[in-house]
């Protein structure tokens, strides 16, 4: 769950450290106070897109550190240990500053990361549901996405949209094959005699500097024995050849350090360098030996060369790039072998055609079942919610061909009583009704994620009186199973939450900042009470918050 935020210059928020508790809390306050910037600033550690504005006028940068706990279950360990991100005290950090001028950097565990990292990270660690997010499942991609996440099938709908894309690869190789059958022909044409230069040319990847390299050899070999003979005249034979000189010289250095010790190094050094000398001209000589002037070979070299270099200006490549273009002449041509054969083409694409449909067909059957529970568990939740005898149904309705999303496309529809029939919920919902729908749709899918925060803002627009009571009820017992968080304008949601924060403004030095306040019993008194009542706080509205929260007898 979440631990611990820390906000430093965001928006209106100077500096804030919350610490958060499980189960069911709600954050409340005046409209504009800051509530939705505080899921803002963790929506930002979470990856979130972030800009300029974000930061609090006359700062240089905004930051936001959000710490969690690592989930037991989900593979966010294994995750960070793939990407070598170290783990300490079962707690995942992430931090995230903006600056100014809108640059990003993001933190996971101390670890520079991307946001595509930070986003995959995050979806581990919690869910983060907008005021908004019921007009979202007026899409179909979205009514889909949702089934899937809730039946536990977005692998397997992976793996069915890989299979399409391959089905449609091979049914456009299968089309082109037979629509541009003369064009293919020039081309096979065109690389079998490019082939056939390259395979005749037999050149080696590492041939080129081998080649060089004995070329300007035997093209300086003159020039090279004779720099050796006159190396081993001086060092060797000549009659003031260094190696004897050295020879002498040593010897007599050695005697004389038989006098005086502080020679003895001086002696060991020339002793050393006349051996180095003497080997030196030895090596030299030996070398001379294998010298020999070769113009045939040096021809040789040159035609070759030449060749290698007409070639390769041919393709206009560099010599060392011809064996890769050998070996993509060679692919292409096999590819060509294939396109060639039309009766090869339809069996591919009816081998990855049937694939597709056997993995639609799982994916379909699963879907059929997730789309069972979700419908009767939304209809339940509808007869709550002030739409008695109401219903809701996932549809499958199936594709002709079939698509990316699978064999069938997802459609949502309800009945808002029991004299209509089941229809599109974007063309039968009004905006009230979508509320409630969309709030129980997501409630209800949370229920089956593993995700262990659960972030609510809002979403309760729209309704009030018994329903906003049951919305509470509601996230309460979701909150009895994993940390639920929600901002509320409802004082019969917040009342059914475990704990409470009071969110408001305040002007300090000219500036406009936000607070957030810890309520204790007495302190969620008043805050429902306001809810309730207005500017004007009664004692009839403390006593009905008091009421509400349960704690009547700690009324005013």
């Amino acid at each position: 769950m979440l631990r611990r935020l820390q906000i430093r210059d965001f928006v209106i928020v100077d500096r804030l450290e919350l610490e958060f508790g499980g189960a069911f809390g709600a954050l409340t306050g005046e409209t504009g106070a800051g509530k939705s910037i505080l899921l803002d600033a963790l929506g930002l550690a979470m990856g979130a897109r972030g800009e300029p504005g974000v930061v609090r006028p006359g700062r240089e940068r905004a930051e936001i550190v959000a710490e969690f706990d690592l989930p037991d279950t989900g593979g966010l360990a294994d995750w960070l240990a793939a990407n070598e991100i170290s783990t300490e005290d079962d707690c995942v950090l992430l931090r995230r500053v903006v600056d100014a001028g809108g640059r990003s950097r993001a933190w996971l565990n101390g670890t520079a990361v991307t946001l595509g990292q930070m986003r995959e990270a995050a979806d581990w660690l919690a869910d983060i549901h907008g005021q908004h997010a019921h007009h979202a499942l007026l899409r179909g991609d979205a009514q889909r996405s949702l089934l899937d996440a809730h039946g536990g099938l977005e692998a397997l709908a992976d793996k069915v949209a890989a299979r399409w894309r391959e089905w449609q690869a091979a049914r456009s190789a299968r089309i082109a094959a037979a629509t541009n059958a003369e064009g293919l022909a020039r081309e096979r044409e065109m690389l079998a005699w490019q082939l056939h230069e390259l395979r005749e040319l037999a050149y080696a990847a590492d041939e080129w500097a081998e080649l060089n390299h004995e070329q300007a050899r035997l093209a300086h070999a003159a020039s090279l024995i004779e720099g050796a003979q006159n190396a081993v005249a001086t060092l060797l034979d000549s009659d003031m050849a260094i190696g004897p000189e050295l020879d002498r010289l040593a010897a007599r250095i050695a005697s004389m350090a038989g006098f005086d010790d502080a020679l003895a190094p001086v002696a060991e050094l020339l002793g050393s360098a006349a051996i180095q000398v003497d080997e030196a001209g030895h090596a030299l000589r030996r070398y001379r030996e294998r010298l020999e002037i070769d113009p045939g070979r040096l021809d040789e070299l040159d035609r070759r060369i030449g060749a290698i270099s007409d070639i390769a200006r041919k393709y206009r490549l560099e010599p060392e790039e011809l064996p890769a273009l050998l070996a993509h002449t060679e692919h292409r041509l096999a590819e060509m072998d294939e396109v060639s054969d039309p009766a090869q083409l339809v069996e591919r694409e009816r081998l990855a055609e049937e694939a597709y449909v056997a993995l639609g067909r799982e994916l379909s059957a699963g879907r059929a079942a997730a789309a069972a529970a979700l419908s009767e568990a939304v209809t339940e939740s509808m007869q709550l919610l002030a739409m008695g005898g109401g219903a809701f149904s996932v549809a499958l309705v199936p594709l002709d061909e079939g698509a990316a999303g699978g064999l069938e496309r997802i459609e949502f529809q309800v009945s808002t009583n029991a004299s209509q029939p089941l229809r599109a919920l974007a063309k039968v919902a009004s905006g009230g009704e979508l509320s409630r729908i969309g709030l129980a749709i997501q409630v209800i899918a949370s229920r089956s994620s593993t995700t262990p925060t659960l972030i609510f803002d809002e979403v309760d627009v729209g309704i009030g009186g018994r329903v906003a009571e049951i919305v509470g009820q509601m996230l309460r017992r979701l909150g009895d199973e994993r940390q639920v968080l929600c901002v509320t304008h409802l004082p019969q949601v917040a009342a059914q939450a475990r704990w409470q924060w009071n969110i408001a403004k305040e002007e300090q030095g000219g500036d406009t900042l936000s607070r957030v306040m810890v309520l204790d019993e007495r302190g969620r008194i008043d805050e429902i009470a306001r809810m309730l009542g207005g500017v004007t706080i009664t004692d009839t509205t403390r006593r009905h918050a008091a009421e509400m929260l349960g704690i009547a007898d700690q009324a005013a």
